[in-house]
């Protein structure tokens, strides 16, 4: 009954993305909080947004006034509905602040009208949650020196008033392949899949990250990656999650925000989705885990500082120690999968030996990018007993100014069957 119950959602997932192409686009700005069923049954693919059309929430005066662009709907099952989790932390945890968000705001022209129409409301600080707004939102923010501008990802800043903010979900998606590899090796099975989104750096250390994990749990595993160009379209996600399925993977990954790989699993037998971005996405019983975003702690971290005056914009990366991480059915009050029962136990208490490490702010994203580390093609690309820094970890060589990376990420672990993609 349950796999019916998700193939129905999956028909109304595809349905619901055909008759959003024709509907007038919804404006949303204070939150309601959805229901999981509806975030998992409402999931459109995220449209480019016609900012002339959206209404520009109000500021509410004698408070701190926040808010947070989305590029996908506030319900989506993924990426954005974790940013609107953590807006609603935000509002019920912090004294005086009053938030707002836009949704399905396209990365670009758009987006570079909605954040100067945001910053002429008179909102004090605002958080773009896209790569692809980086740029927009650099040319806003010196237009406007009094207000506060964190871009989600990407590898920008002034110093002044923009700056860039992430996490090192790369420990995440670390555990998360040693999991896989776990998986596979208990079934028989050797390869593993992966759909990356976009050719920016944090997709290629995600999925080496993921690799390397493979690897320490299965090294005979390869890892294959297939590039589906979006960050949440129900078709395409299902149509890539079934592609690396039907060349034989026996765990698929996803880089993007809907439950596709799991969908695709549950179609199966005996295979594996891992699913990403939100704590609710992995409820199949053929998801095997799912690493996500916990962003409330975090917001509220940098909305008090910017408040006070004392935050320093620049390249704010958060650790798992910082409570903005997750790994579904691993975090305290979570059971793990069914996917998880019968793995050989000393490598399930290797991951959770390695997340509480993580947690305790004993091992991090060096520890897992310290060498040596060899490319696909048999290049050593890291040393024994060196580490990559923040600059390589984050950017292509050679980095941008003031932000040089010696090495960067523009390579694939020894494990991954794919070509690098072209920039």
């Amino acid at each position: 009954m349950k796999h019916k119950i998700f193939w129905l959602l999956s028909i109304l997932l595809i349905s619901a993305m055909l008759l959003t192409a024709c509907a007038p686009k919804e404006e949303a700005t204070e939150a309601e909080e959805p229901a999981a069923e509806e975030a998992m049954a409402e999931e459109p693919a995220a449209e480019p947004a016609d900012s002339g059309s959206l209404q520009i929430p109000d500021i509410e005066e004698g408070k701190f006034n926040v808010a947070v662009v989305m590029l996908s709907t506030h319900d989506d099952g993924g990426w954005s509905q974790a940013q609107y989790d953590g807006l609603q932390y935000l509002q019920e945890n912090v004294e005086g602040v009053h938030t707002a968000y836009l949704e399905s705001v396209a990365e670009g022209a758009d987006s570079e009208q909605v954040f100067r129409a945001l910053s002429r409301k008179g909102f004090d600080l605002i958080f773009g949650g896209s790569f692809g707004y980086m740029d927009s939102m650099e040319v806003v923010a010196e237009e406007f020196p009094e207000i506060g501008y964190i871009h989600i990802s990407g590898y920008k800043s002034n110093m002044t008033n923009f700056g860039n903010m992430f996490g090192a979900m790369e420990d995440m998606k670390y555990l998360a392949g040693m999991l896989s590899g776990s998986r596979a090796k208990a079934d028989g099975a050797t390869k593993i899949g992966g759909m990356a989104t976009f050719p920016i750096p944090e997709e290629l250390r995600l999925f080496n990250a993921y690799a390397l994990g493979v690897q320490r749990t299965c090294p005979e595993c390869t890892v294959d990656i297939r590039w589906i160009n979006t960050w949440h379209d129900p078709i395409i996600e299902r149509e890539g999650a079934d592609s690396l399925f039907d060349a034989g993977a026996h765990v698929v990954i996803t880089g993007a925000d809907t439950p596709a790989s799991a969908l695709a699993a549950a179609a199966r037998d005996g295979v594996y989705g891992i699913t990403y971005d939100w704590s609710g996405s992995c409820t199949l019983d053929e998801c095997l885990t799912a690493p996500y975003w916990v962003w409330g702690p975090i917001f509220s971290e940098i909305t008090e500082a910017v408040r006070a005056g004392t935050y320093e914009f620049g390249w704010h990366y958060f650790e798992a120690s910082d409570g903005g991480l997750g790994l579904y059915g691993f975090m305290d009050g979570e059971t793990p999968q069914p996917g998880i029962a019968d793995l050989p136990a000393e490598d399930v208490q290797l991951v959770r030996d390695t997340l509480a490490q993580m947690l305790a702010g004993d091992f991090d994203r060096f520890n897992i990018f310290t060498g040596p580390i060899t490319d696909n093609q048999g290049t050593l690309i890291i040393e024994e007993g060196k580490s990559f820094q923040y600059s390589d970890i984050d950017q292509f060589a050679p980095g941008a100014p003031g932000l040089e990376a010696e090495y960067g990420m523009y390579w694939w672990n020894e494990n991954v069957t794919a070509e690098l993609p072209d920039l």
